[in-house]
């Protein structure tokens, strides 16, 4: 699980406003899930999309998101990382892909899987909730932001411990939440 818990560039827990933001969404909360679920809430009610806000800067790293209270679902979701594991509570990163509009292009949607004691991963989608998106944390069933409904799209199984290369670049080299939405990042599944 270390990967799951480490303080990295990106998921840079161990700045003194997460460290802070961390403790404080977890104090007088006594079990792991009533933390995540605080965190949880907090990223996906208090952190603005940035797209459904049209706000800028463009956010990568946790505590960006933290400073500046937006990002894209990307950004959101390395900030719920980043207070879930600055509170000893592993936790990942997931992407599903998806279309706008039930038909192509695709791009990413980035989420989080948390390690939760009395459940095991369990995917939550802090993205923040709009007409027609309704994301809940309510385990051990999944409430996500997305679910999959033309062909094409895909939950990729996977739980990284670090962002994907393609999001940090999308995010990074973007000057503006227009630029992000005009270039987001999207990856070819080959069908099983």
């Amino acid at each position: 699980m270390k990967p799951y818990l480490a303080s990295t560039q990106y998921i840079d827990w161990q700045t003194p406003e997460v460290l802070e933001q961390a403790k404080a969404l977890a104090s007088g909360l006594k079990t792991d899930t009533q933390i995540a679920q605080a965190c949880f809430e907090f990223v996906r009610d208090h952190i603005k999309h940035s797209w459904d806000y049209q706000m800028n800067p463009v956010t990568c790293h946790a505590s960006d998101v933290l400073k500046h209270g937006t990002g894209y679902c990307y950004a959101k979701s390395h900030l719920l990382a980043a207070l879930l594991r600055a509170n000893e509570i592993p936790a990942g990163l997931c992407y599903q892909r998806l279309t706008i509009t039930h038909e192509p292009p695709f791009c990413l949607h980035g989420l989080n899987a948390v390690f939760l004691k009395d459940h095991g991963w369990y995917r939550i989608d802090a993205r923040g909730n709009k007409e027609n998106v309704d994301a809940q944390f309510c385990p051990p069933r999944e409430q996500l932001a997305f679910n999959i409904v033309s062909a094409g799209e895909a939950d990729l199984p996977e739980i990284w411990a670090e962002p994907l290369p393609m999001i940090v670049n999308a995010l990074n080299q973007s000057c503006d939440f227009q630029q992000v939405a005009d270039n987001l990042p999207d990856i070819q599944v080959i069908p099983s």
